[in-house]
């Protein structure tokens, strides 16, 4: 058969293709040097833990105990030092109350280069089990309960696929974050990773578009429509299905959902670690797990239920609580992105990224005497009244701090509250958890517990 040859036009057509392509990768990488460069300057007044020249720091924090080594580092280096993930994301890791205020009392953006990686989503017999699923159904349905009018989430046991495509999500996010190939959009969406992940979207906006739609659906009933507007209040989803900008125009379904999804997540998945990480605290420390008991049976009395003002009557809980976020934050790290200078000389240039390293934050021993030592008394009243305000910082802090944190905090005391009334929690010992931050902290191996009932089978 004779050879054939492409035509000079085609050939030509082809070359330049090429060097389109050659041309557009050639820019890429040196919009990428220069922002390195940029990064590596704005931080040169901070020394750091030695960095490899194409993985950075993260061959490091993808390592089991990353947390313990952040806060390892932080000894090492007062105040700050550069963290990075790869040869092109670079952090100024900071965890000293100055510092965190100099960034986060201001209206910073968050950091675009992690938080876009959101914008697709914005016991029986003497057996332990893991109380961090049950812990997550239960603050999932409260959530529904408080926010959406809905008595449950719509999930059951054979059926969390809900809350299971959470937790794949935030495993998905924080894998992305520490995994500098995974950066770039286009590499990412080609991986196993990228697609599992959108598989995960598509699941969580389906569930959410099917709260919405449930909602539309009973407000094209009148009498539905009569009962909300008779309600002492609105929820949630009421306030935004009737929100209207100044044209008079309603939010979109794509707006609606943004809201909702992020609503659903930060709303449930925040508390889930709190209370999971809360009750792991009673159980090892049982003297502190049996006065918050003593105390919440006394505010109780004989009634069936806690009310609103016995809230502000638990004290000792409180403050085991705020200890228990201390060493183990919900949400251990958060990013901003300077939109000017800060005034310290040392901090970074506009445009630099910073990550408030919370957990390290909360264990820093020039801020907290004895960090490692679970002392609720820190947060008596006497002992709390002259500390630095972003010395503690669960909730983030600033103008873009969590708005649900109260309702966090008040979920915290009823569930708790009556969990330590019901049962007695103790350690399993031969499956101590792991931590591990997944946008929330986690455990790797779960968080499991042995439970005693404190309850008759015929009690109340």
């Amino acid at each position: 058969m004779a050879p054939t040859f492409l035509s000079p036009s085609l050939s030509y057509l082809s070359l330049w293709a090429s060097g389109v392509i050659l041309a557009i990768v050639f820019l890429k990488l040196f919009h990428l040097l220069l922002r390195r460069h940029k990064l590596a300057k704005a931080m040169d007044n901070f020394p750091g833990p030695p960095t490899h020249w194409l993985f950075g720091h993260a061959l490091e924090i993808q390592k089991t105990g990353s947390l313990d080594k952040m806060v390892s580092w932080a000894h090492q280096f007062p105040y700050a030092f550069p963290l990075w993930v790869g040869p092109f994301l670079g952090f100024l890791n900071i965890y000293e109350p100055d510092y965190a205020k100099a960034v986060y009392s201001r209206g910073d953006p968050k950091a675009p280069d992690v938080y876009s990686f959101l914008l697709q989503w914005t016991a029986r017999e003497n057996k332990s089990f893991d109380i961090f699923c049950d812990v997550g159904h239960m603050a999932l349905d409260s959530l529904m309960k408080c926010t959406f009018g809905k008595g449950d989430s719509g999930l059951s046991y054979s059926d969390s696929s809900y809350y299971q495509t959470v937790a794949d999500l935030t495993l998905l996010v924080q894998q992305r974050i520490d995994s500098f190939q995974y950066h770039n959009d286009f590499i990412y969406w080609l991986t196993p990773h990228g697609c599992r992940f959108l598989r995960a979207c598509q699941a969580a906006h389906d569930h959410t578009d099917h709260v919405i739609r449930n909602r539309k659906a009973v407000l094209q009933d009148k009498k539905e429509q009569e009962k909300i507007q008779h309600r002492r209040h609105l929820d949630f989803l009421d306030i935004l299905l009737g929100a209207r900008d100044e044209s008079g125009i309603k939010l979109s379904d794509a707006d609606l959902r943004a809201e909702v999804d992020t609503f659903m997540f930060e709303g449930h998945d925040t508390t889930t670690s709190g209370i999971s990480w809360f009750l792991y605290c009673m159980a090892l420390y049982p003297e502190h797990q049996q006065r918050c008991r003593e105390e919440a049976r006394e505010i109780l009395g004989d009634q069936d239920s806690f009310k609103w003002d016995d809230l502000g009557k638990m004290t000792y809980l409180t403050m085991c609580i705020k200890e228990c976020f201390r060493l183990y934050p919900p949400v251990p790290q958060v990013y901003r992105q300077l939109s000017k200078p800060i005034w310290s000389p040392r901090l970074s240039s506009t445009g630099s990224l910073i990550s408030l390293h919370i957990y390290a934050l909360h264990r820093n021993s020039a801020v907290w005497p004895d960090p490692e030592v679970f002392d609720p008394l820190r947060f008596s009243p006497e002992n709390a009244s002259g500390r630095h305000p972003f010395a503690f910082i669960p909730f983030s802090a600033g103008p873009r701090n969590c708005i649900g944190q109260q309702f966090a905090m008040n979920e915290m005391k009823v569930v708790t509250a009556l969990c330590l009334l019901r049962f007695e929690f103790s350690l399993d010992h031969s499956q101590l958890p792991i931590k591990l931050p997944q946008l929330v902290l986690r455990s790797k191996n779960g968080i499991h517990l042995h439970l005693k009932s404190l309850r008759p089978e015929s009690g109340k």
